[in-house]
Protein backbone atom coordinates (compact mmCIF):
# COMPACT_ATOMS: atom_id res chain seq x y z
CA UNK A 1 0.00 0.00 0.00
CA UNK A 2 3.00 2.05 0.79
CA UNK A 3 4.04 1.95 -2.68
CA UNK A 4 0.63 3.15 -3.89
CA UNK A 5 0.48 6.40 -1.78
CA UNK A 6 4.15 7.26 -2.90
CA UNK A 7 3.01 6.64 -6.48
CA UNK A 8 -0.33 8.72 -5.98
CA UNK A 9 1.66 11.87 -4.47
CA UNK A 10 4.51 11.79 -7.29
CA UNK A 11 1.83 11.53 -9.77
CA UNK A 12 0.44 14.34 -7.83
CA UNK A 13 3.29 16.46 -7.96
CA UNK A 14 4.06 16.16 -11.41
CA UNK A 15 0.91 18.17 -12.00
CA UNK A 16 1.87 21.15 -9.45
CA UNK A 17 5.59 21.26 -11.35
CA UNK A 18 3.33 21.98 -14.89
CA UNK A 19 1.49 24.08 -13.23
CA UNK A 20 4.76 26.01 -12.24
CA UNK A 21 6.44 25.80 -15.32
CA UNK A 22 3.01 27.97 -16.74
CA UNK A 23 3.64 30.46 -13.72
CA UNK A 24 7.21 30.87 -14.68
CA UNK A 25 7.04 30.73 -18.14
CA UNK A 26 9.25 27.66 -19.05
CA UNK A 27 9.32 26.31 -22.27
CA UNK A 28 7.98 23.03 -21.70
CA UNK A 29 9.49 21.16 -25.05
CA UNK A 30 12.83 21.75 -23.61
CA UNK A 31 11.95 21.19 -19.32
CA UNK A 32 10.10 17.67 -20.85
CA UNK A 33 13.85 16.55 -22.60
CA UNK A 34 15.61 17.69 -19.40
CA UNK A 35 12.79 15.47 -17.29
CA UNK A 36 13.55 12.60 -19.14
CA UNK A 37 17.63 12.88 -18.77
CA UNK A 38 16.72 12.99 -15.03
CA UNK A 39 14.53 10.37 -14.76
CA UNK A 40 17.72 8.51 -16.37
CA UNK A 41 19.98 9.07 -13.46
CA UNK A 42 16.99 9.18 -10.69
CA UNK A 43 16.99 5.34 -12.80
CA UNK A 44 20.92 5.07 -12.88
CA UNK A 45 21.39 5.69 -9.18
CA UNK A 46 18.47 3.40 -7.66
CA UNK A 47 19.87 0.89 -9.54
CA UNK A 48 22.02 -1.37 -6.93
CA UNK A 49 23.34 -3.92 -9.32
CA UNK A 50 25.99 -3.30 -11.96
CA UNK A 51 24.91 -3.32 -15.84
CA UNK A 52 26.21 -2.29 -19.34
CA UNK A 53 24.47 -1.51 -22.59
CA UNK A 54 24.62 -5.16 -23.18
CA UNK A 55 22.58 -5.58 -20.29
CA UNK A 56 20.15 -3.98 -21.25
CA UNK A 57 19.84 -4.84 -24.83
CA UNK A 58 19.62 -8.60 -23.84
CA UNK A 59 17.12 -8.17 -21.27
CA UNK A 60 13.72 -9.90 -22.39
CA UNK A 61 12.00 -6.39 -21.67
CA UNK A 62 14.02 -4.51 -24.05
CA UNK A 63 11.61 -3.97 -26.86
CA UNK A 64 8.90 -3.81 -24.83
CA UNK A 65 10.37 -0.92 -22.79
CA UNK A 66 11.37 0.84 -26.33
CA UNK A 67 7.67 0.79 -27.40
CA UNK A 68 6.42 2.01 -24.43
CA UNK A 69 9.63 4.88 -23.82
CA UNK A 70 8.39 6.05 -27.68
CA UNK A 71 4.70 5.91 -26.63
CA UNK A 72 5.55 7.93 -23.63
CA UNK A 73 6.81 10.84 -24.98
CA UNK A 74 4.32 10.77 -28.48
CA UNK A 75 1.36 10.90 -26.00
CA UNK A 76 2.55 13.59 -24.14
CA UNK A 77 2.99 15.80 -27.56
CA UNK A 78 -0.46 14.40 -28.61
CA UNK A 79 -1.53 15.67 -24.93
CA UNK A 80 -0.12 19.29 -25.48
CA UNK A 81 -1.88 19.02 -28.71
CA UNK A 82 -5.02 18.05 -27.56
CA UNK A 83 -5.11 21.01 -24.63
CA UNK A 84 -4.28 23.07 -28.15
CA UNK A 85 -6.95 22.42 -30.03
CA UNK A 86 -9.76 20.62 -27.57
CA UNK A 87 -8.51 22.19 -24.57
CA UNK A 88 -7.07 21.05 -21.11
CA UNK A 89 -10.52 19.09 -19.82
CA UNK A 90 -10.87 16.89 -22.89
CA UNK A 91 -7.11 15.81 -22.15
CA UNK A 92 -7.65 15.07 -18.94
CA UNK A 93 -10.81 13.19 -18.76
CA UNK A 94 -9.09 11.22 -22.30
CA UNK A 95 -5.64 10.50 -20.31
CA UNK A 96 -7.53 9.70 -16.91
CA UNK A 97 -10.55 7.45 -18.22
CA UNK A 98 -7.86 5.56 -20.09
CA UNK A 99 -7.80 3.58 -17.00
CA UNK A 100 -10.84 1.58 -18.00
CA UNK A 101 -8.62 0.16 -20.64
CA UNK A 102 -6.04 -1.38 -17.55
CA UNK A 103 -8.76 -2.44 -15.88
CA UNK A 104 -10.46 -4.46 -18.69
CA UNK A 105 -7.17 -5.79 -19.53
CA UNK A 106 -5.96 -7.38 -16.15
CA UNK A 107 -9.81 -8.82 -15.75
CA UNK A 108 -10.08 -10.77 -19.28
CA UNK A 109 -6.31 -11.43 -19.37
CA UNK A 110 -5.37 -12.67 -15.61
CA UNK A 111 -9.21 -13.29 -14.60
CA UNK A 112 -9.30 -11.51 -11.86
CA UNK A 113 -12.44 -11.23 -9.81
CA UNK A 114 -14.75 -8.62 -10.94
CA UNK A 115 -17.44 -8.75 -8.29
CA UNK A 116 -20.75 -6.58 -8.66
CA UNK A 117 -19.35 -4.12 -5.68
CA UNK A 118 -15.83 -3.67 -8.04
CA UNK A 119 -17.67 -2.88 -11.77
CA UNK A 120 -20.03 -0.04 -9.68
CA UNK A 121 -16.60 1.30 -8.00
CA UNK A 122 -15.53 1.08 -11.53
CA UNK A 123 -18.19 3.01 -13.30
CA UNK A 124 -18.12 5.82 -10.30
CA UNK A 125 -14.64 5.98 -10.98
CA UNK A 126 -15.32 6.78 -14.37
CA UNK A 127 -18.13 9.11 -14.01
CA UNK A 128 -16.11 11.12 -11.13
CA UNK A 129 -12.88 11.60 -13.27
CA UNK A 130 -15.11 12.74 -15.74
CA UNK A 131 -16.90 15.54 -13.55
CA UNK A 132 -13.48 16.15 -11.13
CA UNK A 133 -11.47 16.73 -14.54
CA UNK A 134 -14.14 18.91 -16.62
CA UNK A 135 -13.36 22.75 -15.41
CA UNK A 136 -15.89 24.25 -18.29
CA UNK A 137 -19.92 24.89 -17.34
CA UNK A 138 -20.38 23.59 -21.13
CA UNK A 139 -18.26 20.42 -20.51
CA UNK A 140 -16.11 19.32 -23.50
CA UNK A 141 -16.44 20.95 -26.43
CA UNK A 142 -14.87 19.13 -29.73
CA UNK A 143 -14.85 20.37 -33.41
CA UNK A 144 -15.76 18.38 -35.84
CA UNK A 145 -12.71 16.51 -37.49
CA UNK A 146 -10.86 17.19 -34.04
CA UNK A 147 -11.89 14.53 -31.86
CA UNK A 148 -8.93 11.83 -33.29
CA UNK A 149 -6.60 13.65 -30.91
CA UNK A 150 -8.79 12.81 -27.56
CA UNK A 151 -9.34 9.70 -28.59
CA UNK A 152 -5.63 9.33 -29.60
CA UNK A 153 -4.58 10.11 -25.86
CA UNK A 154 -7.25 8.14 -24.35
CA UNK A 155 -6.21 4.47 -25.72
CA UNK A 156 -2.41 5.82 -26.02
CA UNK A 157 -2.21 6.10 -21.90
CA UNK A 158 -4.12 3.57 -21.53
CA UNK A 159 -1.94 1.18 -23.78
CA UNK A 160 1.08 2.73 -21.66
CA UNK A 161 -0.31 1.17 -18.64
CA UNK A 162 -1.31 -1.83 -19.98
CA UNK A 163 1.98 -1.86 -21.05
CA UNK A 164 4.02 -1.11 -17.89
CA UNK A 165 1.46 -4.06 -16.09
CA UNK A 166 2.14 -6.54 -18.81
CA UNK A 167 6.00 -6.24 -18.84
CA UNK A 168 6.43 -6.10 -15.44
CA UNK A 169 3.97 -8.96 -14.15
CA UNK A 170 5.80 -11.36 -17.34
CA UNK A 171 9.49 -10.23 -17.97
CA UNK A 172 10.81 -7.90 -15.45
CA UNK A 173 12.34 -8.77 -12.41
CA UNK A 174 12.01 -7.88 -8.96
CA UNK A 175 15.53 -6.20 -8.89
CA UNK A 176 15.22 -4.67 -12.49
CA UNK A 177 12.80 -2.38 -11.84
CA UNK A 178 14.96 0.74 -11.55
CA UNK A 179 16.30 -0.25 -14.69
CA UNK A 180 13.51 -0.72 -16.86
CA UNK A 181 12.30 2.28 -15.70
CA UNK A 182 15.42 3.71 -16.49
CA UNK A 183 15.41 2.53 -19.69
CA UNK A 184 12.00 3.50 -20.72
CA UNK A 185 13.11 6.99 -20.05
CA UNK A 186 16.47 6.67 -21.98
CA UNK A 187 14.47 6.03 -25.40
CA UNK A 188 12.43 8.79 -24.24
CA UNK A 189 15.20 11.13 -24.08
CA UNK A 190 16.74 10.20 -27.64
CA UNK A 191 13.60 11.32 -29.35
CA UNK A 192 13.32 14.52 -26.85
CA UNK A 193 16.71 15.52 -27.87
CA UNK A 194 16.43 15.10 -31.29
CA UNK A 195 13.43 17.41 -31.09
CA UNK A 196 15.17 19.35 -28.89
CA UNK A 197 17.84 20.23 -31.00
CA UNK A 198 15.64 20.95 -34.26
CA UNK A 199 14.06 23.68 -31.72
CA UNK A 200 17.15 25.01 -30.66
CA UNK A 201 19.22 24.70 -34.20
CA UNK A 202 16.46 25.43 -36.87
CA UNK A 203 13.68 27.33 -34.44
CA UNK A 204 16.52 29.02 -32.64
CA UNK A 205 14.16 28.62 -29.71
CA UNK A 206 16.75 29.97 -26.44
CA UNK A 207 17.45 26.94 -23.98
CA UNK A 208 17.83 28.58 -20.82
CA UNK A 209 18.62 28.14 -17.08
CA UNK A 210 14.98 28.22 -15.89
CA UNK A 211 14.12 25.07 -18.53
CA UNK A 212 17.09 23.27 -16.48
CA UNK A 213 15.99 23.58 -13.34
CA UNK A 214 12.52 23.15 -14.45
CA UNK A 215 13.02 19.60 -15.82
CA UNK A 216 14.91 18.64 -12.99
CA UNK A 217 11.98 19.03 -10.90
CA UNK A 218 10.00 17.25 -13.32
CA UNK A 219 12.07 14.72 -13.57
CA UNK A 220 12.16 13.35 -9.99
CA UNK A 221 8.55 12.79 -9.57
CA UNK A 222 7.82 11.46 -13.08
CA UNK A 223 10.47 9.04 -12.31
CA UNK A 224 9.34 7.66 -9.08
CA UNK A 225 5.29 7.60 -10.87
CA UNK A 226 6.65 4.93 -12.78
CA UNK A 227 8.66 3.32 -10.55
CA UNK A 228 6.37 3.07 -7.41
CA UNK A 229 3.60 2.27 -9.90
CA UNK A 230 5.25 -0.76 -10.83
CA UNK A 231 6.16 -1.67 -7.50
CA UNK A 232 2.17 -1.15 -6.62
CA UNK A 233 1.64 -3.64 -8.78
CA UNK A 234 3.80 -6.23 -7.29
CA UNK A 235 1.71 -5.39 -3.99
CA UNK A 236 -1.42 -7.45 -1.89
CA UNK A 237 -4.02 -5.72 -4.05
CA UNK A 238 -4.74 -7.11 -7.57
CA UNK A 239 -3.83 -4.90 -10.23
CA UNK A 240 -7.45 -3.17 -11.32
CA UNK A 241 -7.69 -2.24 -7.63
CA UNK A 242 -4.53 -0.53 -8.16
CA UNK A 243 -5.41 0.90 -11.18
CA UNK A 244 -8.85 2.28 -10.01
CA UNK A 245 -7.32 3.31 -6.66
CA UNK A 246 -4.23 4.97 -8.46
CA UNK A 247 -5.73 7.12 -11.36
CA UNK A 248 -8.97 8.33 -9.37
CA UNK A 249 -6.90 9.67 -6.07
CA UNK A 250 -4.69 11.81 -8.55
CA UNK A 251 -7.40 12.98 -9.57
CA UNK A 252 -8.64 14.18 -6.43
CA UNK A 253 -5.41 14.87 -4.82
CA UNK A 254 -4.02 17.22 -7.73
CA UNK A 255 -7.78 18.69 -7.69
CA UNK A 256 -7.21 19.92 -3.91
CA UNK A 257 -3.77 20.56 -4.58
CA UNK A 258 -4.80 23.01 -7.08
CA UNK A 259 -7.43 24.64 -5.09
CA UNK A 260 -5.05 25.23 -2.05
CA UNK A 261 -1.73 25.59 -3.97
CA UNK A 262 -3.28 28.16 -7.02
CA UNK A 263 -6.54 29.07 -5.49
CA UNK A 264 -8.09 27.75 -8.70
CA UNK A 265 -12.04 27.64 -9.07
CA UNK A 266 -13.99 24.25 -8.64
CA UNK A 267 -17.40 23.79 -9.91
CA UNK A 268 -20.40 22.17 -8.32
CA UNK A 269 -19.90 19.29 -10.65
CA UNK A 270 -15.93 19.12 -9.86
CA UNK A 271 -17.35 18.79 -6.27
CA UNK A 272 -19.99 15.68 -6.99
CA UNK A 273 -16.56 14.07 -8.42
CA UNK A 274 -15.21 14.61 -5.91
CA UNK A 275 -17.30 13.39 -3.84
CA UNK A 276 -18.21 10.64 -6.49
CA UNK A 277 -14.20 9.29 -5.85
CA UNK A 278 -14.62 9.34 -2.56
CA UNK A 279 -17.24 7.00 -2.78
CA UNK A 280 -15.86 4.50 -5.74
CA UNK A 281 -12.71 4.34 -3.34
CA UNK A 282 -14.86 3.07 -0.08
CA UNK A 283 -16.46 0.34 -2.39
CA UNK A 284 -13.14 -0.41 -3.63
CA UNK A 285 -11.69 -1.08 -0.30
CA UNK A 286 -14.61 -3.18 0.70
CA UNK A 287 -14.08 -5.84 -1.84
CA UNK A 288 -10.55 -6.05 -0.91
CA UNK A 289 -12.13 -7.28 2.37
Amino acid sequence: MIYLLLSILSSSLIYVVFKLLDKFNIRVPYAIVVNYLTAVVAGYLGHSKSFNVETITSASWFWGALVLGVLFITVFNLMALTTKINGLSAVSVASKMSLSIPIVFVIFYYNESASALKIIAIVLALIAVYLASVKDKKGISLQKGSIIFPVLVFFGSGIIETGIKFLEQNYVAKDDVALFSMTLFVFASIIGIVVSLYLLLVKKIKFTYKELLGGIALGIPNYYSVYFFIQALRGDLDSATVFLINNVAIVMLSTLLGIVLFKEKILRKNWIGIALAVVSLILVALTTQ
